[in-house]
C-alpha cells in the first residue's frame, strides 16, 4: 500500500507559536500550489481523507476543481496534536520545567497540563493507518506534521515511540507531500 502524506500550507499565524490544533487557516497563495502538486501526483482513484481544520480543508477545497473525481471526505482522526493550555502560545514563553515533564514522560505525559498525549495521538493515527492498509485502492491524507511524523513511525512498525528522541524530528515542510509505500519513504 502507498500512502500520500499532504501537509497543509504555511499557517498565517505569527511565527513560533504553538498552534497544535488551533485552528489557523493557511495562506491561499501556497495552498494553491501544494494542490497543484498533489493534482499531479495522485494516482487515479486516490481515496483523500482530510483533517477536519481549517488549513487542510482548505488544501482539499483547492485540490477539488484540479481532480474533482477523486473521492474525499473528513476524517477527525487526522486532526493535529492539541496542546492544551499551551495552544496559541510562543514556545519560548513555555516554562522549561513544564517542557521538560513533557519529555521526560514523552507517550503518557499531557503537554500544556490538558492537552493530547503522543500515545493517544498514536492511537487514533494508527487506526487510520490500518483502515488505510485494507484498502484496495491508493489512499491519501491531507493533514498535519504531528499526524506525518505518526505515519512514518507506523511505516516502520513502531506503536508507540519510547522516549522523545524516537520522534520522528525531520522536518516536513508546510505544503510538501511524503510518500510512504515500498521502500525508502520519499518527498515530493
Amino acid at each position: 500500500m502507498t500512502l500520500w502524506l499532504a501537509r497543509h500550507a504555511e499557517v498565517l499565524c505569527p511565527p513560533g507559536l504553538c498552534y497544535g490544533s488551533t485552528d489557523w487557516p493557511a495562506d491561499a497563495a501556497a495552498t494553491a500550489r501544494a494542490a497543484a502538486v498533489l493534482a499531479r501526483e495522485l494516482p487515479a482513484g486516490t481515496s483523500v481523507a482530510v483533517s477536519p481544520l481549517a488549513r487542510c480543508q482548505q488544501l482539499a477545497e483547492a485540490l477539488h476543481p484540479l481532480r474533482p473525481e477523486l473521492a474525499r471526505g473528513t476524517d477527525a482522526r487526522l486532526r493535529e496534536m492539541h496542546f492544551g493550555a499551551w495552544e496559541g502560545r510562543p514556545w519560548r514563553d513555555i516554562a522549561r520545567p513544564e517542557f521538560d515533564a513533557w519529555m521526560a514522560d514523552f507517550a503518557h505525559a499531557r503537554p500544556g497540563g490538558d492537552g493530547e498525549t503522543v500515545a493517544e495521538l498514536m492511537a487514533r493515527v494508527a487506526a487510520a493507518w490500518d483502515q488505510a492498509q485494507a484498502s484496495t485502492q491508493p489512499v491519501a491524507w491531507i493533514t498535519h506534521a504531528g499526524v506525518m511524523r505518526a505515519a512514518r513511525l507506523l511505516a516502520r512498525g513502531v506503536r508507540q515511540p519510547a522516549r522523545a528522541a524516537d520522534w520522528p524530528a525531520d522536518a516536513l515542510p508546510m505544503g510538501g507531500v511524503w510518500v510512504l509505500g515500498a521502500g525508502a519513504p520519499r518527498f515530493l
